[in-house]
């Protein structure tokens, strides 16, 4: 009841934030204007938290009463350079959240305000071991844009509303994090805008049951991990669900990650501090992860979980050093240039720990597509790194409506076999798309775990099952669908057929007597 109840705050407060985040947008595209309502919300978050770590370690001192939103910026900068050891940044009083909001309707220069402020931020980590965490995280936030307004007037008029739209979710104390409200709230909204985005939304966000049917399956048996890595990490929804699963113990190193579009990769750095994750503890690089990798030094990874973009163009054979790459070379062939798939994949296979297991969502065309995909599939069940291809409802994701798959890949498996299962139809609709229910989850990762066989839903192939099918991996292949259509009996439909007929030939004769009795 309890958790029902919880549940029931979270869905109104986060419909109150989306009515918030909407109205504040006015005519701007909503997409646009992601950057500017999730930036706020990060920098209301990091001021609270910053100040909420402050005052508590005043008050455990015997300093009750102490409010470092208070303070003069002068005394603070005294604690400074051990509040950037600690927190990976620095806030002067006056700048933060709370108090820049307080001004900003008197503000003639609120633009200009929060520029400097969001540099001061960023600055403050130079020279530190989180320099790299924080730079460039406000980049996206231009107080300068005509998308605010054509004038400064109009540009500051819309930032006052955006700092009270934002200070008016009730996102309560940053302490609490029995529901993680700011985290929560974050995702939240991230997936709002995802949805009404269409495609380019589906390119940085992955639904929260896809996330978390792809994290169990990585985890069973599993109370611990020691890193999780995303090769095409977007937003970072994929590398959190980590938390939610395991709990906030369950990652003992760290989560990695990288993406390719700056924009993405600032929103997923944001999404790890308000999700409370140190700086210390996460790595997201920026780069194009087929072609220059960046966690040479921090692989293999125990988790690896990812979303990656479906059928993309690469180098591929165009770079001639990618063949001897020790990522590509062992299946002997590389991906197609029109479709980077398998390169994803052989990419996560290399940097998988022995004790690892890779969840990835697959594109359909991967499992049965000819010519060098065939090669590196025979690769890959030839040497017994698949353990499970699942296929997925269709119209699970933003922006398309294809049915896709989970390959599941391991270093060490227990037997020599693959199993396919076939989930296409373990989901609700809720509005245009279908969503996985706890219980779809729930059926499918106990299957996987078990690798069970079951009528219609899955099937354990062996090698040479695989080898005869030319390499095929579509599930259709190895689970037969079960027959819907109603099941006709023969014998009764022949007794009733009969039963008809007799009738027909006594109403004939009736009606034939009563016309003789005319007649005569």
């Amino acid at each position: 009841m309890a958790d029902m109840k919880k549940e029931q705050q979270r869905e109104e407060l986060h419909r109150a934030i989306w009515a918030i985040a909407d109205e504040l947008r006015g005519a701007v595209d909503g997409w646009d204007f992601k950057n500017y309502v999730l930036g706020t919300m990060f920098y209301r978050y990091i001021s609270e938290s910053l100040c909420n770590y402050i005052n508590a370690g005043e008050v455990e001192a015997g300093n009750a009463g102490f409010d470092y939103a208070k303070l003069s910026d002068t005394e603070a900068e005294e604690a400074r350079q051990g509040l950037v050891e600690e927190k990976g940044f620095f806030i002067l009083p006056s700048e933060l959240f709370c108090n820049v909001r307080a001004r900003a309707a008197q503000d003639e220069n609120l633009n200009e305000t929060l520029e400097t402020v969001f540099r001061h931020i960023e600055e403050s980590a130079q020279g530190s071991a989180a320099e790299g965490s924080m730079a460039g995280l406000f980049d996206d936030f231009d107080v300068n844009s005509n998308k605010l307004g054509a004038t400064v007037a109009k540009r500051n008029e819309k930032l006052v509303k955006l700092l009270d739209g934002v200070n008016d979710m009730k996102l309560g104390d940053v302490r609490d994090h029995d529901i993680d409200a700011f985290g929560d709230a974050y995702e939240y909204l991230m997936t709002m805008y995802a949805s009404n985005a269409g495609k380019s939304g589906g390119e940085f966000f992955t639904p929260a049951d896809v996330s978390e049917l792809l994290t169990r399956l990585g985890t069973v048996g599993k109370t611990q991990v020691n890193k999780v890595y995303d090769p095409a990490c977007g937003s970072g929804s994929l590398l959190l669900k980590a938390v939610k699963v395991l709990g906030p113990d369950g990652v003992r190193v760290g989560f990695f990650g990288q993406e390719i579009n700056i924009t993405t990769y600032n929103l997923c750095r944001i999404n790890m501090f308000v999700h409370d994750i140190g700086y210390d503890r996460f790595d997201i690089a920026c780069e194009d992860t087929l072609t220059n990798p960046q966690h040479w030094d921090d692989e293999p990874f125990e988790l690896i979980v990812s979303n990656p973009p479906y059928s993309i163009k690469w180098a591929g054979s165009d770079d001639a050093t990618l063949i001897n790459d020790p990522r590509f070379a062992p299946a002997g062939v590389l991906a197609p240039k029109s479709k980077a798939d398998l390169a994803f994949i052989m990419h996560s296979l290399a940097w998988l720990a022995p004790n690892g297991t890779a969840a990835i969502v697959c594109f359909p065309g991967v499992l049965y597509r000819g010519g060098a995909e065939k090669k590196i599939r025979q690769y890959l069940v030839d040497n017994n790194f698949i353990d499970c291809i699942i296929q997925l409802p269709s119209n699970l994701f933003f922006g398309t409506s294809i049915a896709t798959c989970i390959m599941v890949l391991k270093k060490n498996k227990q037997d020599n076999k693959v199993l396919f299962m076939d989930a296409s139809r373990e989901c609700i609709k809720v509005t245009n798309n279908n969503k996985l229910t706890s219980e779809n989850i729930d059926r499918i990762v106990d299957v996987f775990a078990a690798r069970r066989e079951e009528a219609h839903f899955s099937h354990l192939a062996s090698r040479d099952d695989i080898a005869g099918q030319e390499y095929n991996l579509s599930v259709s292949t190895y689970v037969e669908a079960e027959d819907t259509r109603e099941k006709i009996d023969i014998t009764a439909l022949n007794t009733e057929i009969a039963q008809i007929v007799a009738r027909e030939q006594a109403l004939r004769q009736e009606i034939d007597k009563i016309i003789g009795e005319i007649e005569g």
